[in-house]
């Protein structure tokens, strides 16, 4: 008599236990891919991240060196200006004073553009 409280015995064949072992440890390959693939793409983007932030600050160290040496070079040219003898004096002085400066701001707007090609290019 069969015993209804009994489970009948099932076996799985060997065969589909063989494609099973092979599909889980496919599928684990395959993660384990994502994951160093995901891990290398988290420590680009804080290398990049880093990098930004430093150029960032770079570029900002430069501006405010610049807006120190404009400023300096203004209240400079307005002492000159003030203990000018003469309209004659003051012309020159003028002049001289733009000169300098457009030539600074050539030099300041090279070296900017070099910061930020320097921060454009892949590392």
């Amino acid at each position: 008599m069969v015993d209804p409280f009994k489970a009948p015995k099932f076996e799985v064949p060997e065969e589909m236990r063989d494609f099973a072992n092979k599909s889980v440890e496919q599928a684990k390959r395959a993660f384990d891919s994502f994951m160093g693939a995901t891990q290398e793409a988290a420590a680009n983007l804080k290398g990049s991240a880093e990098t930004m932030q430093r150029n960032a600050a770079d570029a900002t160290h430069q501006v405010v060196g610049y807006a120190e040496q404009n400023v300096k070079a203004a209240f400079e040219h307005a002492q000159a200006l003030v203990k000018a003898k003469g309209f004659d004096e003051v012309m020159a002085l003028q002049t001289e004073y733009l000169r300098n400066q457009m030539a600074a701001m050539q030099d300041q707007v090279k070296a900017m553009g070099k910061v930020v090609q320097d921060a454009a290019k892949p590392k």
